[in-house]
């Protein structure tokens, strides 16, 4: 940040949960806002989701608590009471900024509520950093909730232009700031395919396409094995590599690969994939490939330019923003057949090379000081309207 040095309290999932993309994102970011000269304390849950309400199989780290953070785990997304006592003690404490990550209307209660107290000392200024506002997988009451979260917060920060204007249709006069999604550059270096190929079991004989990430209905996994069971890749010999822990039933997807005889076509690496043998899924990999049906931004495409492989999505939400068709890989429509011909034309033209070439100079629009440098920018902008 260009400003004097500032106490920040960034509020979001961070360890003691599993390192998903938003915990990953979080910690990633206390890191670059501390780099800047920044004062930093997370604020993660005691209570994130009551078990029955989360679809994966494990919420906690088998980890320990990263050494360079300051972390304290207060907020219990359940409890009134509670989003009270750490609003309060953020009130007294009284940071000069608080980031809240927001991703699903059913934290938008907790959220909201301490958010709110916070403000009462007349001096912090609140910014959410928005996932999503309208949420992939909609439930009723979900527009009130957001309502009252977004009511709350000084200004806005989102990861895409789709988030940005539904935000803008909701609130039209809050102060809303753009910037794409960073990079996740804290997995490390790549590995070599010989490497990755042993690490993971796999046959050396094929390439490889990736589907990564926790499974669910929205990321279009049905689609992508519909278009994967096309006779016309047979011949490429190529296999699907799917990793990721199912968040949803897997009925669907096994029945898909059934019917279709691809049982020596599809590996099923379905578990949670931690951060150490991340390198080695997207080493492997010749394409990463994001069937989405419906989507704001991801965090797949951000670890994909950090590993500097090929991409194909589909034009949905803001994935089109940060995937230039043609040039780091494929932005198609949301269909299975436009999928297809994508990984034929990809396999037929062998333009890997192409594309890395092209994702070594593209990846420098998507960094953490950019990230920093638009929080402080809504700072600004906040701190104006309220000498207005």
């Amino acid at each position: 940040m260009t400003s004097s040095k500032k106490k920040i309290v960034l509020l979001g999932t961070t360890w003691p949960f599993r390192p998903g993309g938003i915990a990953t994102f979080n910690e990633r970011l206390a890191r670059a806002l501390i780099h800047e000269g920044n004062d930093v304390t997370i604020y993660t849950f005691s209570l994130q989701y009551p078990g029955f309400l989360f679809p994966g199989k494990g919420q906690y780290s088998d980890q320990p608590a990263p050494e360079d953070l300051t972390i304290r785990i207060k907020v219990n997304s359940i409890n009134p009471f509670n989003w009270i006592s750490v609003g309060r003690e953020l009130r007294n404490l009284a940071p000069d900024l608080l980031i809240i990550r927001f991703w699903i209307p059913l934290m938008a209660p907790a959220l909201g509520t301490i958010a709110r107290i916070t403000r009462k000392n007349r001096h912090t200024r609140v910014i959410a950093l928005a996932d999503n506002i309208i949420p992939h997988e909609r439930r009723f009451g979900d527009l009130l909730l957001t309502k009252y979260f977004i009511q709350s917060i000084d200004g806005f920060v989102t990861l895409s232009h789709k988030v940005l204007d539904d935000l803008k249709r909701l609130r039209p006069s809050a102060p809303v700031l753009y910037t794409p999604h960073p990079l996740y550059d804290n997995f490390g270096k790549a590995v070599s395919r010989e490497e990755a190929l042993k690490k993971l079991g796999l046959d050396p004989d094929f390439r490889y396409l990736l589907f990564f990430g926790f499974i669910r209905e929205y990321k279009g996994l049905d689609w992508l094995l519909t278009a994967f069971a096309d006779q016309r890749l047979r011949p490429f010999k190529v296999k699907l590599l799917v990793a990721g822990e199912y968040y949803t039933s897997s009925e669907k997807y096994d029945q898909i690969i059934r019917e279709n005889n691809l049982e020596d076509d599809v590996v099923l690496h379905t578990k949670f994939i931690g951060d150490a043998m991340v390198p080695f899924y997207f080493s492997v990999a010749d394409l990463i490939v994001q069937p989405y049906k419906s989507a704001t931004q991801s965090g797949v495409t951000q670890i994909a330019y950090h590993f500097e492989k090929p991409m194909l999505v589909t034009d949905v939400g803001g994935l089109a923003e940060t995937v230039p068709n043609g040039k780091v890989g494929y932005t198609v429509s949301p269909q299975p057949e436009a999928i297809t011909q994508a990984l034929i034309d990809f396999m037929e033209k062998d333009r890997s090379a192409e594309f890395i070439r092209n994702l070594k100079t593209e990846k420098v629009r998507f960094s953490w000081e950019k990230m920093v440098e638009t929080i402080e920018k809504l700072d600004v902008e906040i701190l104006k309207n309220r000498l207005i």
